[in-house]
């Protein structure tokens, strides 16, 4: 009788090398020498080639560059850049806008910002303040209160701080007291904390209006911060801010008892060169010493100038 068996087929290679196929394998797959199996027909429209947001941020404010203040041609020549994007890319104009902002291309700023409110993205905090500072270094006061306003009615209560900081700073350059009260006074009715710059620019107010009572509340409700954060060697350390306060009185004091240089004895001024040099050398053995011996060291020096 006969039999009948499958014999595998062998492929010989030309550095003789025999690769077998067995009983199951697949006719569409084709079988290389070292990197196994792979597709008949690769994907031919997915290239390999990708260019990157860096890129393209900076060719588009390259294209924008060179446009005249026509809105029309500027809007123009954006669509353009982006006709062929099957999404908006946001990532691309934030940078671009970011690159605008260090080379204080302020007019570009406020173009390509409301070129991109008008397509409807990047509707966020950070473009609309963004806007706000260009309009305001631009000049543009007008417009930059229509857009505070708007959104302030809009966002009642979870106006960030950044914003009333910002329009008190412009209403203080311009010297427009009633105003920057205003804001202030918003941001107290909010229970919105002030930092340290709207705490000065208001009190430098009051002080050259003469309102000087409202200035010693304002420093009562508002004390300046014990701690302030600073880095030191690269790491952030938190440091006991120095008592402005003292220091003021101590300049206002020297100031008031003028005295002549000739009343001076020769030992009270050695005696001044000796507390200057133990000050000096207090302030460099903080300069040197580590983060965390920083507290240690602070108070041995306040102590030791208050024995002096």
């Amino acid at each position: 009788m006969l039999c009948l068996r499958y014999s595998p087929v062998i492929f010989t290679t030309r550095r003789q090398q025999t690769i077998q196929l067995t009983k199951n394998y697949n006719r569409n797959v084709v079988v290389c020498e070292a990197k196994g199996p792979r597709p008949r027909y690769p994907r031919v429209w997915k290239t390999k080639k990708k260019i990157g947001t860096i890129s393209k941020s900076l060719k588009l404010v390259e294209c924008i560059k060179g446009l005249s203040n026509v809105k029309e041609e500027v809007y123009g020549a954006l669509d353009s850049f982006i006709a062929w994007e099957l999404e908006f890319p946001l990532i691309t104009v934030k940078k671009a806008l970011k690159i605008l902002e260090n080379e204080k291309e302020w007019k570009r700023i406020i173009q390509v910002t409301k070129w991109m409110l008008s397509k409807g993205q990047g509707r966020t905090m950070g473009s609309y303040f963004a806007l706000l500072n260009a309009l305001a270094e631009d000049g543009r006061l007008e417009e930059a209160e229509e857009l505070w306003l708007k959104l302030f009615s809009q966002n009642l209560e979870s106006m960030p701080r950044i914003f009333f900081q910002k329009m008190i700073a412009i209403y203080y350059h311009k010297e427009m007291n009633e105003k920057m009260f205003e804001i202030f006074a918003d941001m107290e009715e909010l229970g919105i904390r002030p930092t340290v710059p709207v705490v000065t620019m208001v009190g430098n107010v009051f002080q050259k209006l003469g309102m000087l009572d409202k200035y010693q509340k304002l420093k009562k409700k508002y004390p300046p911060p014990k701690w302030e954060y600073r880095y030191i060697k690269g790491k952030r350390v938190k440091i006991r801010t120095k008592d402005l306060d003292k220091s003021q009185d101590h300049d206002v004091e020297s100031k008031s008892e003028e005295v002549d240089e000739s009343e001076f004895d020769e030992n009270s001024q050695d005696q001044a060169d000796e507390v200057d040099e133990d000050y000096v050398e207090q302030i460099k053995d903080v300069e040197e010493c580590e983060p965390g011996e920083i507290s240690i060291v602070s108070s041995e020096t306040r102590e030791s100038s208050m024995s002096t």
